[in-house]
């Protein structure tokens, strides 16, 4: 008897060829992720036969100037590697289209180069639209692709819309580009991009889950004190972001959509399936279930931000934040924020979820932290200092991905000495192999039409949702809640030490 469920697995990991089109091709975001990536897929053996790539961009190029742009930086980033003669068969695959993003008449001659590329391939029509322009640009690319009725897939066929972060800037922005996508393409044929789900850990987290018994039965209020998830960052403004930065901060830039995306994987409900929706599912109930912070005394409560003041990182001096280029020197825009959330889940009840992101931290890392309670220290209390600490699972997103898991055991020798000790598991060692670029992942995905790691409408409105609530407390109650400053280099400042220290609990080190 066949298996259906297995069948389903089976059968969503086969990608199709496919015409990528790429908006804003002469970008960072092209240049560096998804053109390496499209590659690496091809080195690997898993890109589709006939994929084709076409850039869409404003700056008069022709092919072979698209291409030598891209084959530079793509021997600079390639996790790979750059195979001269891989690069030869695959950059044949490339070609440049250019137009104005408001340009009517761009699209329609889009239209024509797509038609005379099917005609080439063999009449397979499919096409992944990838919007990577500027956000402004969001709402004229998809209303002209409508226009240029480039929305319509063609029988047997599909027609399907990748669209980067960021997904709006607010509750309101999020829901009208929502409406713009939806009246353009179907939600099944709607992939709003994290790139962090792409990443090989975070696709892990369900598997840590629900595939280990050791685990599943402990993944609650009963036996887990508090959960941690920390992005640090060392860089600073470099290459111009202050400009974007100072008008988004840490809180809209990273904690609506990466990290509280981690939030809803770490807190969800076994899903009913595998299926796309039957994930998404269970993470809008945990963004749902959220306690807001909707009064700026609750904010003061539970939520720090703060600037980072000149300091050293790796040695080297850095300004502070405002001293930043392109930030304004007047600038109430955070670069580290802290947060405490509670989910009103049965599961959840009573346990802190701590979130930390920052700007000019010691070290770049992003990791979660399962803290679990400690066991009843009847035996070990007359030992000098006890049990030393209580059992922390640790999965590592970045730069190192993998799990660790600390426990205590006993030191060596005649006397009783406790000791916590790592067991450690490093995906590039466990499998000898590095893990694929999250881009490599979701690329594929979205050609074999599996969207389970892609954001779903819901999911980002009710992100956008919680956060609206604290961007408003701050930006209504003047100094009533404070900017907290850290020296650039350090941990950030002693406001987020004693959010947590008000629990009784110590921010992880490192």
């Amino acid at each position: 008897m066949s298996n259906p469920f297995r069948e389903d697995l089976v059968s969503r990991s086969r990608p199709e060829p496919c015409t990528v089109v790429i908006f804003g091709a002469t970008g960072d975001l092209t240049h560096r992720k998804l053109v390496p990536a499209l590659y690496n897929l091809a080195v690997d053996g898993e890109l589709p036969p006939g994929v084709k790539i076409l850039g869409f961009a404003r700056r008069e190029k022709s092919d072979a100037e698209f291409r030598t742009g891209l084959e530079e930086i793509n021997r600079k980033v390639s996790r790979s590697g750059h195979d001269a003669a891989i690069w030869s068969r695959f950059v044949e695959s490339i070609h440049y289209h250019c137009s104005e993003f408001t340009d009517a008449d761009g699209y329609q001659r889009l239209a024509a180069k797509l038609d005379d590329i099917d005609r080439e391939r063999g009449g397979k029509g499919n096409r992944l639209f990838y919007v990577a322009s500027a956000p402004e640009f969001f709402d004229d690319i998809l209303e002209n692709l409508k226009g240029a009725g480039l929305n319509q897939a063609a029988p047997g066929c599909w027609a399907r819309v990748i669209v980067e972060k960021p997904f709006g800037t607010d509750l309101a922005t999020a829901q009208h580009l929502n409406q713009v996508v939806n009246r353009t393409f179907e939600e099944k044929d709607t992939y709003r991009i994290d790139h962090y789900l792409g990443k090989e850990t975070a696709q892990n987290l369900m598997v840590l889950r629900f595939a280990n018994s050791i685990f599943e039965p402990l993944w609650n209020s009963s036996h887990i004190e508090q959960i941690q998830i920390t992005c640090a960052e060392n860089l600073g403004m470099e290459g111009g972001r202050g400009g974007y930065y100072d008008k988004s901060g840490a809180l809209r830039d990273m904690v609506q959509n990466h990290l509280l995306q981690l939030l809803s994987l770490v807190a969800m409900e076994p899903p009913t399936d595998l299926s796309a929706d039957g994930v998404r599912d269970e993470k809008v109930k945990v963004l749902r279930s959220l306690r807001q912070w909707d009064t700026p005394e609750k904010v003061a409560a539970n939520v720090v931000r703060a600037q980072y003041t000149a300091g050293h990182v790796d040695g080297t001096p850095v300004p502070g934040y405002r001293e930043e280029d392109r930030v304004d020197p007047e600038s109430m825009t955070e670069a580290y924020v802290a947060l405490r959330l509670m989910i009103d889940t049965w599961r959840w009840s009573g346990v802190p979820f701590y979130i930390r992101m920052g700007k000019r931290l010691p070290k770049k890392a992003t990791e979660i932290s399962v803290h679990f309670k400690q066991p009843p220290g009847v035996l070990f209390n007359a030992l000098p200092g006890g049990v030393p600490g209580s059992n922390v699972l640790v999965i590592r997103i970045q730069p190192d991905e993998g799990i660790s898991l600390r426990m205590v055991s006993k030191i060596p020798g005649t006397s009783l000495r406790l000791e916590p000790v790592k067991m450690d598991f490093h995906y590039a060692t466990s499998f000898g192999k590095s893990s694929p670029e999250a881009y490599e992942r979701l690329l594929l995905d979205a050609m074999a039409g599996d969207a389970t790691l892609f954001a779903r409408r819901d999911e980002v409105e009710e992100a956008w949702r919680f956060i609206d609530h604290i961007e408003r407390a701050w930006h209504e109650s003047g100094e009533s809640i404070p900017m907290a400053e850290f020296d650039a280099g350090s941990w950030g400042p002693k406001e987020a030490d004693e959010l947590v220290k008000a629990d009784g609990f110590t921010w992880r080190r490192l």
